[in-house]
């Protein structure tokens, strides 16, 4: 006959059962310099770039998308301007693909501080779909920011002349306040 296992007959719980302490942790603390690495990828991911709207609007013959973002970051931004018809995305404008050549000699992107124009010339009714804005900001953690639009140009309205001016309204202000002084000196009257 067998002899009968040592934990057998004894009072307690089966010592084989037992919950042991995790290796490589102490009490339940986390390493230092594994915290100091989370929170530097949090911070990193809250640095990224966003999207913060897309419209668009008639320029002439032109169409003009406007892609208002907010950077947060010193690194260079990647972006593209993309259509979807019939289920197909064609490449407009982008510094990460090629664009499709249909689009090639038609389309311009202007860069400014937290928004990029697209400008696509000759715009037709066989150019209306859904225009994407995507973008990327070099060595982000974070995915691409993409925004989309759609665009009838039936419904598209004529853009605005004033617009640009508006996104920078210190002139204006200064404008403002020196009316009085203008007046004082007899250069302008009201």
């Amino acid at each position: 006959m067998r002899p009968a296992p040592p934990w057998q007959g004894q009072d307690g719980p089966d010592p084989r059962l037992e919950l042991r302490r995790p290796v490589g942790r102490a009490g339940g603390k986390m390493n230092p310099t594994l915290s100091i690495a989370v929170l530097l990828a949090v911070l990193q991911a809250a640095q990224c770039q966003t999207i913060r709207d897309l419209s668009a609007c008639l320029l002439g013959q032109s169409l003009r998308v406007d892609c208002h973002f907010e950077n947060k970051t010193s690194n260079p931004l990647t972006y593209e301007f993309s259509i979807t018809r019939d289920t197909r995305k064609r490449v407009i404008n982008s510094n990460m693909n090629i664009p499709e050549s249909t689009y090639r000699s038609r389309s311009n992107v202007a860069l400014h501080r937290n928004l990029i124009h697209l400008f696509l010339s000759s715009f037709t009714t066989s150019d209306e779909g859904v225009y994407i804005c995507e973008l990327k900001a070099t060595n982000d953690y974070t995915d691409h920011q993409i925004k989309n639009i759609t665009v009838i140009k039936d419904k598209l309205e004529k853009c605005a002349g004033i617009s640009l001016l508006i996104q920078n309204t210190s002139w204006l202000l200064l404008l403002l306040l020196s009316l009085p002084l203008l007046q004082a000196v007899d250069f302008v009257s009201l």
